[in-house]
């Protein structure tokens, strides 16, 4: 459908992004469900499995700056933030490009 290497590349950092935030999002609703329980649960372990090179990044970027409790809500921030930017990003690869990205079937 469409022919550009700089739109598909955009694509798909994007969906991964959004796999990991929906991973991490999924890690904390059952982290909170599962209570002390949760190292025990296969499937907390698979989402932390997931979830663990963007909680390396934020432990990276800010190494002393912030408490292990609050490296969640950093990992969710930069997320957040590079959905964000690759949103812009995907905008901007469409109207350069001159694609038909947003246009209604």
């Amino acid at each position: 459908m469409y022919s550009s290497p700089e739109f598909f590349l955009v694509i798909v950092l994007k969906a991964l992004v959004e796999i990991a935030a929906l991973s991490l999002l999924a890690q904390a609703v059952l982290g909170v469900m599962a209570g002390r329980a949760r190292q025990t649960n296969i499937v907390y372990r698979l989402l932390q499995t997931i979830t663990l090179p963007v909680f390396r990044l934020a432990r990276k970027l800010c190494p002393g700056l912030i408490a292990d409790d609050y490296l969640g809500l950093v990992a969710f921030l930069l997320l957040f933030w590079s959905w964000l930017l690759l949103l812009y990003a995907k905008a901007y690869v469409c109207h350069a490009q001159h694609l038909a990205c947003f246009a209604a079937p």
